[in-house]
């Protein structure tokens, strides 16, 4: 479950059967549809559990945020800079053995509809949530499948035993599409321009070559 915060932000329910030890939290803004979230996916949950933490799930529309942010669509930017990530695309697949499409057939998609569908997934857990946003940038970015589909979305949840057809009613419905775009608003609020972006006890992480200093800050916290 997911409930606001003393600040009005959106944070994993607590669990009333877990110790009353403070679990450092990890607040993760990102898009189901980002190669560069993929690459650190499962590297941040790996981080999670070795320092005890809780990450707090938070798919947001960047479709939103570059406006505000000053960033553009991938399709907007100058020639140079989309060589140039192809580039960075290749050298990170290949140091990480993290294999992917450089140019995966349904790319880009719209990311609205897998977003929803991890916030759907919160009353399972945060866990759930992290492995939902998995399995859907593997779809996207090894499989080649179209994470905009309700029908791969369906598939795709119920390959991790989350009751597909239950989940897609309800990210479609109006609550969670109000968590989305307030969790947008929050991001925009705290500065969120890129995705992945990660923030620990306030201070931002952008990108996931800067996972080595997320775990440095949870080392020190």
């Amino acid at each position: 479950m997911t409930t606001r915060d003393s600040s009005g932000r959106w944070r994993p329910a607590p669990n009333p059967e877990a110790n009353h030890a403070p679990m450092k939290t990890i607040d993760y803004y990102f898009t189901p549809v980002s190669p560069w979230t993929h690459f650190g996916h499962a590297r941040l949950d790996e981080i999670a559990r070795r320092h005890g933490a809780r990450i707090s799930v938070k798919p947001v529309d960047f479709g939103r945020i570059f406006p505000a942010s000053g960033g553009l669509p991938l399709k907007q930017r100058a020639p140079q800079r989309q060589a140039y990530r192809m580039f960075e695309l290749a050298r990170w697949r290949d140091f990480l053995g993290i294999p992917i499409h450089l140019e995966p057939k349904f790319f880009p998609a719209p990311a609205d509809a897998a977003s929803l569908l991890i916030l759907a997934a919160a009353p399972a857990g945060w866990q759930h949530q992290m492995d939902l946003a998995g399995a859907l940038l593997r779809a996207c970015w090894q499989e080649e499948r179209n994470v905009a589909d309700p029908a791969t979305l369906q598939a795709v949840a119920d390959g991790l035993g989350l009751q597909g057809e239950g989940l897609l009613a309800r990210a479609g419905s109006a609550e969670i599409r109000a968590i989305y775009e307030q969790l947008t608003d929050e991001a925009i609020e705290r500065q969120v321009f890129g995705a992945p972006t990660y923030i620990v006890d306030d201070e931002p992480f952008w990108g996931q070559d800067r996972l080595d200093f997320v775990e440095r800050r949870l080392a020190a916290a």
